[in-house]
């Protein structure tokens, strides 16, 4: 079995198939590490797969990139390198780079470019680290599979930190509370919104030719 680590509800639905079973962090990597070790028993590999924040300016909203290795606070876990390859070959448009792990989104374009600068990662998101550790803990191949969400030089709208629930569902309400406070900010809610869709139709095909048989 593989165990897949994703954030929302909607990448589980995308990845799971026989043989590939989701832990949904939501948003948490508390609760994502405590999923992760619920759903181990019978794991022979953790793969980090969903969408993320693009941090090269030269990755475009639904670009697929492979994961190298994943660093976070100064520590570096290396993907597996058979895996990583056997990946490549099936997704030969894939950039291959490394990517930052966060515990917190990464919404302002100048802290894309300062991340991108200090740690030479393309991609950021919420789940690579916490999966690469749990990997790392266990002996388990690690794998990182992920699509560019918003781009390095897009600031995202902070009504999107209101957006998911602890069981990775959608939080409208939140994200409405969060726009009546600042309706200024519904252009780019929309923005965001458009891009995450292309990026999700961009995961169904990448999962699709790196989980499929």
């Amino acid at each position: 079995m593989l165990l897949a680590a994703v954030g929302m509800r909607r990448e589980a639905r995308l990845v799971e198939r026989p043989g590939v079973r989701a832990a949904i962090g939501g948003g948490r990597a508390d609760l994502l590490e405590q999923r992760l070790r619920q759903a181990l028993e019978g794991a022979r590999a953790v793969i980090s797969i969903g969408i993320g924040g693009g941090l090269d300016p030269g990755l475009a909203v639904g670009d697929v990139v492979i994961g190298v290795e994943v660093s976070q606070a100064g520590r570096r876990w290396p993907t597996d390198a058979g895996w990583r390859a056997r990946l490549a070959e099936r997704l030969p448009r894939a950039a291959l780079g490394a990517i930052h792990g966060s515990d917190a989104m990464v919404l302002a374009a100048s802290d894309k470019a300062r991340l991108r600068a200090e740690t030479g990662a393309v991609l950021t998101d919420m789940e690579s680290h916490v999966a690469a550790r749990i990997a790392a803990e266990f002996g388990l191949p690690f794998a990182a599979l992920r699509v560019v969400s918003d781009a390095a030089a897009t600031s995202l709208p902070s009504a999107v930190r209101q957006g998911l629930t602890d069981d990775g569902g959608m939080n409208l309400p939140g994200v409405l509370w969060a726009l009546a406070r600042d309706p200024r900010q519904l252009p780019a809610l929309m923005r965001t919104g458009r891009d995450a869709d292309l990026a999700f139709g961009a995961l169904r095909i990448a999962a699709d030719s790196a989980l499929g048989d």
